[in-house]
């Protein structure tokens, strides 16, 4: 069957070129290095030479080489006639018809290490590759066939035609479809294979199918509608569908199946072949029990945020209409308190000029009163919440038969506190022991042991109201689940994690054994707490002061002092003694002394050098860190600092990658001076790089003969440097006009 899922554009720029390539296009793809030089320079004539050059470049930007090699953007032949220092491009017409273009590709093929499509090594890479891309993702083929010219294009296998990579793609989708809806119904018996057939019947007398019945959410705030959607989730569960872990499915792929079975017409569905049927139906039911079970959270977590704010509101209420009653209480106590504080009035006649003023009665009843009325500071308005318990014992049984949550151990009482209520129904004073260890300070006074039927409500408000914070701060979570799963399951452990540890480990720069760091550290902070409590009785500038039944450090200010006269003298003579040196300088020199520049490859082609490199290197490292460009550093007079060689460095040799290991050289000469490690063992600064500490002779000490070879090279670089020297001037001068 033809297969075509390209768009015309596509077809259109494959394997062409598509317009005039950028400048960092050229500057990556069509720059000559000096390999590339000397293959060019033993071709006899310009044409040839030019020639090769272009069909070189064309396959190292297009991956394949072109029917007619002279079919390039006038950009490219003149950026590749100004390297090779031609005026004119006579004779490639010529070049183009003539046999020795076959010579030079099978040259280009053969010593620069291009496959064909139909190598086996090739072959199978790509399949194994693609055929991963396949299986974990769900893209376009379209996409993936962008996809595998970029591959094929980093790996310089040369690009086959356009219908030959759509037929290749396609059978492999095949392939890959086909196993997944294998896998998806390998577990499925007939009873079940039944049932599912059944979801897609409309039931006589019934408008929709029981798949529609299961695609419906919940739609409204209520408990009738978190009981039905508690329904639907042991609808869901009671077909008992699940996918073991050893078919090892991506998730986007059962995601992929879900979505069309959850959006699509039922008509559409009983459609789809048998397989595939089958295999959308077991993906749709296996990812619906986790969308089932957050939607039937998600209404209880509102339905409890509605019961805590309406009772709060009815609180608040009941407070504002006792408010008068509390401030005639308030006067009438405050007036018989007034005498009792009295100095003037003496101790024998304090009750009697009390009850003079106040009748004896009247203050006992304002006493009970205001007992009723007033709360304590960490009040959790129970009485309104009390009136909420009925609505809560609509949907609190069905929540807690259905839906198993788990926790960590921090949220263990809860748990305890969550199955207590479950199991029980009716609360006697006999019944089994109340776990109490999930009741706080607050909540005390109104459970006492639970066993009573107010006690029972009241411990049944402090486990909700405990249970919606939990919910919230995702310390109680259930499976499975998409919202409110373990935040724990994303993390590595076993195998994955010990297969993982080295690369962390090293990325961190710390060591896969954290024995000995602990211990370092252990002791180290150990001795910072002796020596911090030694010395805090004798330090007047700290000191615990007593805030809101708590001991808060304070921290006296601290006065400013004078720089004393022999730091500043010291100071004259260490800036008299040290070098003048400028910053381009200071680069080249530490190149020379680490060379780090080493660590800088190409990026496909690692053995890709050219003259000078290292100069070229510093100048983009200081055109980076000084935001300056290249402008102030190109010199057409140096082929280090011309700005084709500049950008293609910047293009091809610094990255992440490189730029790491070009650090860790750095970190390792610095471990290797002594002055260094006299100052680290002070401050416990070089412990963490000990992993990375390189073996060999200190760059610091290095014989004459080496001086003299870094002396020559400098006098060499001396242009090159003047230019760095330029630039940061120039990033001086910019940045005093700011």
């Amino acid at each position: 069957m033809p297969v075509s899922f390209l768009s015309p554009a596509q077809r259109e720029g494959y394997g062409r070129y598509a317009g005039d390539p950028s400048p960092d296009d050229l500057a990556r793809y069509f720059h000559l290095d000096d390999a590339d030089r000397g293959a060019i320079a033993e071709k006899r004539g310009d044409h040839n030479r030019l020639g090769f050059a272009l069909q070189l470049t064309t396959v190292r930007f297009l991956g394949t080489f072109l029917e007619k090699p002279t079919d390039v953007p006038l950009t490219v032949l003149h950026s590749l006639s100004k390297q090779l220092a031609m005026d004119g491009t006579a004779g490639l017409a010529d070049y183009a018809q003539a046999e020795q273009r076959w010579v030079h590709s099978e040259q280009i093929r053969t010593g620069y290490g291009y496959r064909v499509f139909n190598d086996p090594i090739a072959g199978f890479r790509l399949t194994r590759w693609l055929y991963a891309q396949c299986w974990t993702g769900t893209e376009r083929p379209s996409v993936l066939f962008d996809r595998a010219t970029t591959w094929m294009l980093a790996q310089r296998v040369l690009l086959p035609g356009a219908s030959v990579l759509e037929r290749f793609i396609a059978r492999l989708r095949e392939r890959v479809e086909a196993r997944l809806w294998r896998r998806l119904g390998a577990n499925i018996n007939e009873d079940q294979q039944a049932e599912l057939a059944a979801l897609l019947r409309v039931p006589d007398g019934a408008r929709n199918s029981p798949l529609d019945a299961l695609r419906t959410g919940p739609v409204t705030i209520s408990a009738p509608a978190l009981v039905r959607s508690l329904q639907r989730l042991q609808s869901v569960r009671r077909l008992g569908i699940a996918i073991p872990r050893a078919a090892s499915i991506p998730p986007s792929r059962l995601a992929t199946l879900a979505r069309f079975a959850d959006k699509a017409k039922v008509s559409a569905v009983m459609r789809l072949p048998e397989a595939r049927r089958l295999a959308t139906l077991v993906a749709f039911i296996h990812t619906l029990e986790a969308s089932a079970q957050d939607d039937a959270i998600e209404l209880f977590e509102m339905l409890l945020t509605e019961v805590f704010g309406d009772a709060e509101k009815q609180d608040k209420k009941a407070r504002l209409r006792s408010l008068k009653d509390l401030d005639a209480l308030a006067i009438t106590l405050a007036e018989a308190c007034g005498l009792v504080v009295d100095p003037a009035l003496p101790d024998e006649q304090v009750r009697a000029a009390v009850f003079a003023r106040v009748p004896r009665d009247t203050l006992l009843q304002a006493l009970a009163d205001i007992g009723d009325l007033v709360r304590p500071p960490d009040d959790v308005f129970y009485q309104a919440r009390q009136n909420q318990y009925r609505r809560v014992r609509r949907f609190l049984p069905a929540v807690l038969e259905h839906i198993r949550f788990s926790s960590g151990p921090a949220e263990a009482p809860l748990r305890a506190g969550l199955e207590y209520l479950r199991r029980s129904k009716s609360p006697t004073k006999d019944q089994e022991d109340v776990p109490l260890e999930v009741v706080p300070a607050k909540w005390r006074r109104h459970v006492g042991d639970g066993r009573g039927a107010s006690e029972h409500r009241a411990y049944t408000f402090c486990v909700l109201d405990r249970l919606r914070t939990a919910l919230r701060r995702r310390d109680v979570f259930v499976s499975p689940s998409w919202r409110y799963a373990d935040p724990r399951r994303g993390l590595l452990a076993g195998a994955a994690w010990q297969a993982t540890r080295p690369i962390i480990c090293r990325t961190l720069g710390l060591t896969p054994n954290p024995e000995s760091l602990l211990a370092a550290l252990t002791e180290e902070l150990d001795q910072a707490y002796r020596s911090v409590a030694t010395r805090l009785p004798n330090n007047p500038a700290v000191r615990f002061k007593r805030i809101d039944a708590r001991n808060e450090l304070i921290l006296t200010d601290l006065d400013k002092l004078d720089e004393p006269a022999s730091l500043l003298a010291l100071r004259a003579v260490v800036a008299e003694r040290l070098p003048r040196v400028d910053l381009p300088e200071i680069l080249l020199e530490i190149a020379a002394r680490t060379h780090f520049a080493s660590a800088f490859t190409h990026i496909s082609e690692r053995t890709a050098r050219a003259a000078d490199l290292d100069l070229s290197l510093c100048a983009v490292l200081l055109a980076e860190a000084c935001h300056t460009g290249f402008e102030p550093l190109i010199r057409n007079d140096m082929p280090a600092l011309r700005r084709d060689r500049l950008s293609w460095v910047n293009q091809n040799y610094v990255r992440d990658e490189t730029l790491v290991a070009a650090n860790a050289l750095l970190v390792a000469a610095q471990n290797g001076i002594p002055l260094a490690h006299a100052w680290g063992r002070r401050r416990g600064g070089l412990r963490r790089w000990d992993s990375v500490r390189r073996a060999g002779e200190d760059p610091s000490r290095r014989s004459q003969s080496e001086v003299l070879r870094h002396r020559s090279r400098r006098h060499r670089l001396q242009p090159g440097i003047e230019s760095i020297h330029r630039t940061a001037r120039y990033h001086r001068a910019r940045h005093a006009a700011r």
